[in-house]
């Protein structure tokens, strides 16, 4: 079984119930919704045949809505494009309108930017295509020297070199998307472009106003965000190392080391993480991955990280579900080396929760036990998050009757949502209740062992887990 979950992007290219059901067969496990692109009804509209195509197939996805976050780009040109010139001066100017960019000049949708800049400091635009050496800033006139000459065209980003732009992380959209997306109960909203804890709490807030208890997934994409790596993580439920324009703005050379540090450091804090952009890009446009992607993939998954992410990839790619089903492969494979089953998360240091010392417990004792599957029975799905955080080839199936927390858990790398309709049962009774529900899904067989964790006051949120308990199913 693959342990590594597959976040996939919907767009126009898979909007189809058809083809949102052969992903999900596939092997999707959380849809991101993303809500740059399109109105509030065509995000309803796709969220209800996600639910729809989930409930046909009899499997448990998650959705994902990620927010746009601050819209910092170019304006556009009268002729749509312009060619720049080495060592010519071109100005982004927050005084022009957004559709009279010339060749000397374009606006930018980010009015403060001429405030957050200064003589020596590297604009990067288009993904690090245009690079722009600040000269002088004239009010709202930053005068630049263009570094090689290059097209520049319509509506393109702008990154800071090295980090350092004050745009707040959640903009006047992000409030008014968020209220939808708890409108339709998605299971996690992304927050785009966080340099701090406060921006992670303050999106907090304005979730669980909206009235949701969505988990928190913050993209980890600027270069402050690095510098305040530690506590972002703990104030989110989920990281996403977002490598696009983090590549920009630190550089690519940098990526490889901060994406293992980012993983390492969520696993360690008992957090999810998500490794994102650019996984399976040449796939958009052909049925087979580059070598260079394959390593790409596997190289996450030996790393550590909970789920890899599609993005053009099955938004707009022609391949949505092939570029699934490879991906799939890739993870499978990649999770047969000795090295991702191998962990010392915690070894050395103290519990501070009952459930947690349950978890790890539970988990030293399947890694050097025959054991077949571990079962918890759980509300919100905690001990099942840090029983994840093991390496270990054993799977962890959350049975739960909260269809929220199954939905969630479906991100957490090696955990299975299985829905179990009655948690209220006496404690005679439990241990073959949960044999009987594993055996009547193929989970186990007859004559198997497995491990299963509970609460004595189940059914009761925030009880927590105090119990572990080793279990021969009889032949």
């Amino acid at each position: 079984m693959r342990r590594t979950k597959i976040v996939a992007t919907l767009g126009p290219g898979s909007c189809s119930p058809d083809v949102i059901e052969a992903m999900i067969r596939a092997g999707v496990d959380v849809f991101r919704l993303n809500f740059s692109h399109g109105t509030h009804e065509e995000q309803r509209q796709r969220h209800a045949l996600i639910r729809a195509c989930s409930e046909k197939v009899g499997r448990v996805v998650g959705v994902l809505a990620d927010l746009q976050g601050p819209k910092i780009r170019t304006g556009r040109f009268v002729d749509r494009r312009v060619q720049l010139i080495r060592g010519e001066r071109f100005i982004l100017d927050a005084d022009l309108g957004d559709d009279e960019g010339t060749n000397e000049r374009v606006g930018i949708t980010y009015k403060d930017l001429p405030k957050d800049v200064r003589p020596g400091h590297l604009l990067l635009l288009d993904d690090g295509r245009v690079e722009l050496e600040v000269v002088e800033v004239q009010g709202n006139q930053i005068h630049c020297v263009v570094g090689y000459s290059c097209e520049l065209s319509d509506n393109k980003g702008i990154n800071l070199k090295g980090g350092g732009l004050s745009a707040p992380a959640l903009t006047d959209k992000d409030k008014q998307d968020i209220k939808a997306a708890a409108a339709l109960g998605v299971d996690y909203v992304a927050l785009s472009f966080a340099r701090s804890a406060e921006d992670v709490h303050r999106c907090r807030d304005y979730v669980r106003k909206a009235g949701s208890d969505a988990g928190i997934v913050t993209k980890v994409e600027r270069g402050d965000a690095i510098d305040n790596i530690d506590e972002i993580i703990v104030a989110s439920d989920v990281i996403m190392v977002a490598r696009g324009d983090l590549g920009v703005e630190l550089g690519d050379a940098e990526l490889p080391a901060i994406q293992k540090s980012c993983i390492k450091k969520a696993r360690d804090l008992n957090k999810v993480v998500i490794t994102a952009t650019q996984m399976m890009e040449s796939m958009i446009d052909n049925p087979i991955p580059t070598r260079a992607e394959v390593f790409d993939v596997a190289n996450a998954v030996l790393d550590g990280t909970d789920a890899v992410m599609l993005s053009g990839e099955t938004a707009v790619g022609r391949y949505p579900v092939k570029v699934v089903q490879a991906m799939s492969r890739i993870c499978e494979h990649a999770e047969q080396q000795s090295a991702a089953r191998l962990s010392d998360h915690r070894v050395h240091l103290m519990f501070g929760r009952v459930d947690e010392a349950i978890a790890m417990a539970t988990m030293y004792t399947a890694n050097h036990l025959d054991v077949a599957a571990i079962a918890s029975l759980t509300e919100s799905g905690a001990t099942a998050l840090w029983m994840s955080r093991i390496s270990s080839g054993i799977p962890i199936y959350a049975l739960t009757r909260h269809h929220k927390t199954q939905r969630k858990v479906a991100l957490y790398r090696g955990v299975y949502p299985v829905n179990i309709e009655n948690n209220r049962i006496g404690p005679i009774n439990v241990t073959q209740s949960v044999i009987d529900v594993l055996l009547s899904r193929d989970i186990v067989s007859k004559g198997q062992r497995i491990i299963m964790t509970r609460g004595d006051l189940m059914g009761e949120k925030g009880a927590g887990t105090n119990a572990m308990k080793i279990v021969d199913i009889p032949a």
